[in-house]
């Protein structure tokens, strides 16, 4: 496989064809060598538009959900990031190119030391990668410019929300079943956000939710 030329058109078949138009969004994925971060079974599949299996019953996004998703958050070279669902490490290294420090948390053990291997291979120095469960155990870093979620919740929540800094921005996939809201949540001021349903998708449900009896979605 000529891996640039499938980099190439990973970017201008899909991700440009997805509404993603940010330069700096796209030199980050030219940047960051999504092949780095996927599973050796899937290597082919690298830059294929298509969630790859993880394992753990957790998939790595296809690359035009990805952009959509950082592209929506407009980052700024000074946000403190926090990220809750680790993967492979690939938005994690994507984010951390785009900002100026990354909490990410992992709570699969074996999902936690893949990631810290792709991210040191890859040279990205701007992480706080933790193997804990970041739904509960990510507000004593607080607050935080920017949130993602890499995997769905099934209602909105507002401890979560409540961490972003007035101006923050969250990005989530809330629902359940065949068909969920890719969501852009805005903190305007102490006791104010913003709601914005971005596009419709679906995704495996967020690794913790399942282990996290004090964490209590609305």
């Amino acid at each position: 496989m000529d891996i640039e030329s499938a980099r190439r058109n990973m970017v201008d078949c899909q991700i440009k064809t997805w509404d993603v138009f940010d330069l700096d969004v796209i030199e980050t994925f030219t940047e960051v060598k999504r092949e780095h971060f996927v599973p050796e079974i899937f290597k082919t599949l690298a830059f294929a538009d298509i969630n790859l299996d993880i394992g753990y019953g957790q998939t790595m996004m296809s690359p035009k959900l990805e952009a959509r998703l950082l592209q929506s958050l407009s980052l700024k070279r000074n946000d403190k990031v926090l990220e809750i669902g680790t993967g492979t490490g690939h938005v994690t290294a994507l984010l951390a190119k785009l900002a100026r420090e990354v909490f990410s948390f992992e709570c699969h053990p074996d999902l936690f030391k893949s990631a810290k291997s792709n991210l040191e291979k890859s040279g990205t120095r701007n992480v706080r990668l933790l193997c804990e469960n970041g739904l509960t155990a990510c507000d004593q870093f607080s607050p935080f410019d920017v949130i993602v979620l890499l995997g769905s919740i099934p209602n909105r929540e507002r401890k979560l929300e409540e961490l972003l800094a007035s101006g923050g921005r969250m990005f989530a996939i809330v629902g359940s079943g065949v068909v969920m809201d890719a969501v852009l949540i805005q903190r305007i001021s102490e006791s104010n956000w913003h709601y914005e349903v971005l596009f419709e998708t679906s995704t495996e449900a967020l690794l913790g939710t399942e282990i996290s009896p004090t964490f209590q979605f609305d």
